[in-house]
């Protein structure tokens, strides 16, 4: 007997298949492009990547915990480029790439055309905004490729806002790039204002100037351990040889009695340097979120917060000071307030967010000597004075040496040319000279620089450094823990691994959850966020999207 047929009902699931399967791909393709509402990007300033193995028992649950747990951690996250400082970090994590490229080679660097030194952001044909002194008088026009966030504004016809925040200008300037709706840093001294420039407007905003009429003076406090003191095993004993103290202090000791000390450390310039620094930037990005009502537009928004705090309280302290442990515990107290506040405003799984450094930072050297482990310091004038005498006799001239600065040594190629000096046989020569000096590790000329192509190690790094129209001659590089700084405190800057390995972490919407102890570069962060976004990279990367972490 013939099996019955029902073609009717079978043309009728064909066709139903089809429209389902149909379905299902433009529901795919809409949700591989469907962007968070705003994208935030967080920069801790000198922040090593074991702060957070470290005190990660003094954390609460909703901070760098909340971040680590529910996000993508990249263990073993670097810069790959020296000099390891806040103006080329910033700008780093936001064009992806290297000073090679996008310029800014150092937070200042000797101008060989002018002969002059000059800040990467500082710019005199804009005027302060918020403010009669200079401090506003900035721009980035010395970044020389866009960077994440123009590229955003790019992509939305300029209907994206980015707002820019950071105490530094230099960590508000470079992250906003050359399309910002506005950077905000903060100006101390007796004013205590968040200020901007007319690169970017010819006021301030209404909830600006009431922020600053009311919040930065609530901090001219004593600032005292957050905890208990037997909370703080993760540092050294409170009163030490290796930190510096606040000028009128007679000892580097909590509590710290910042008001007895106002007047003498800049008035609100001490702010800069307490953990009180991060609360002020954490209680500006949350009046920036209502004020500009981020996330809530058609198209994805833009913050970009640079804590600078942690930065100033390493240099006076050192990592390994109680300081420092009270900072990042009030630190983490902040990130969650900013967490809180984003769920709110934006709403769980509707923002993206990355958290990274702009550098890390080498353990205090006097300290390590006690502990008869090799370190030093570099005495930067005996330095300059030996290398003039050498140049002095064996060129027959003083004025040779240009300007000694980031490492690096500029000559004068003028003079260089007038007594007929071949100037790949002097850079060779003041390269084995430097040689000498028992605080170098090693040195290299710029004719290296522009005729080998490093793949590894430290010629590697400094190559992605060094750009041929900004940078020096011959650059040098310190013995691992040996510095040029003071006898107290910490500093940063070299190409060594203290100083590059930094935490990288994403979170939120189109990031996955998880851990990598794969190699990451700081290069990396822009385009991974451009794919995450859908949109063009910035247009000098050299970094690559990081895969392991998107949706």
């Amino acid at each position: 007997m013939k099996s019955p047929f029902n073609y009717p009902l079978f043309c009728c699931l064909v066709i139903l298949f089809s429209f389902a399967a149909n379905a299902q791909k433009k529901s795919v393709a809409s949700k591989e492009y469907e962007r968070p509402k705003l994208v935030v990007g967080i920069v801790v300033d000198q922040m090593r990547y074991d702060y957070i193995s470290r005190f990660w028992n003094g954390y609460s649950e909703g901070g760098f915990k909340r971040l680590v747990k529910e996000g993508f951690n990249f263990k073993n996250n670097h810069y790959n480029y020296a000099p390891t400082s806040t103006g080329p970090g910033h700008a780093s994590v936001y064009t992806g790439t290297t000073p090679a490229s996008h310029g800014i080679i150092g937070n200042d660097w000797y101008d060989k055309e002018i002969g002059a030194s000059v800040y990467c952001v500082a710019d005199n044909t804009y005027a302060s905004v918020g403010t009669a002194s200079k401090a506003g008088q900035m721009s980035p026009k010395q970044l020389l490729t866009t960077t994440i966030s123009d590229q955003l504004k790019l992509h939305t016809q300029s209907r994206s806002k980015v707002i820019a925040i950071a105490l530094k200008d230099r960590g508000a300037v470079l992250p906003g790039g050359h399309t910002a709706d506005a950077a905000y840093w903060f100006h101390g001294k007796e004013e205590g204002s968040w200020i901007s420039s007319t690169f970017y407007m010819e006021s301030l905003p209404s909830w600006v100037t009431q922020f600053n009429n009311n919040v930065p003076q609530l901090y001219k406090k004593p600032w005292d351990l957050l905890k208990s003191e037997k909370a703080y095993t993760k540092s050294g004993l409170d009163k030490n040889n290796y930190e510096g103290a606040y000028r009128g202090e007679a000892a580097a000791v909590f509590p710290h009695d910042l008001v007895s000390l106002w007047e003498a450390n800049g008035a609100y310039d001490i702010l800069k340097a307490t953990a009180y620094g991060n609360s002020l930037t954490t209680d500006f990005a949350l009046a920036a979120l209502q004020g500009e009502n981020l996330g809530k537009g058609l198209d994805t928004d833009f913050l970009a917060v640079s804590f600078s705090s942690t930065d100033y309280v390493g240099h006076q302290f050192g990592v390994n000071s109680r300081e420092i442990e009270d900072t990042y515990y009030r630190l983490d107290l902040d990130i969650e307030r900013l967490l809180k506040a984003l769920d709110a405003q934006v709403g769980p799984g509707n923002y993206s967010l990355f958290l990274t450094a702009d550098h890390a930072a080498v353990q205090v050297p006097t300290y390590l000597q006690d502990l008869k482990i090799p370190s030093g310091y570099f005495d930067s004038k005996v330095f300059k004075e030996n290398l003039n005498t050498y140049v002095a006799d064996h060129y027959g001239s003083e004025d040779l040496i240009e300007n000694i600065s980031n490492y690096q040594v500029f000559l004068n190629r003028t003079l260089i040319a007038q007594l007929d000096i071949d100037l790949e046989d002097i850079q060779e020569d003041l390269a084995q000279f430097i040689l000498q000096d028992p605080a170098v590790e090693r040195s290299y000329t710029a004719y290296q620089m522009w005729g080998e192509e490093y793949t590894k190690g430290i010629p590697y790094i400094l190559q992605n450094g060094y750009n041929p129209k900004r940078s020096g001659d011959v650059l040098f590089v310190l013995k691992p823990a040996v510095i040029s700084y003071s006898k107290t405190g910490s500093t940063h800057g070299s190409p060594q691994i203290y100083d590059t390995h930094t935490p990288l972490l994403f979170f939120g919407k189109g990031f996955k959850q998880g851990a990598s102890f794969e190699r990451s570069e700081i290069p990396d962060i822009a385009p991974t966020v451009a794919a995450m976004l859908g949109i063009a990279f910035p247009n000098g990367t050299t970094g690559k999207p990081l895969t392991e972490v998107l949706e």
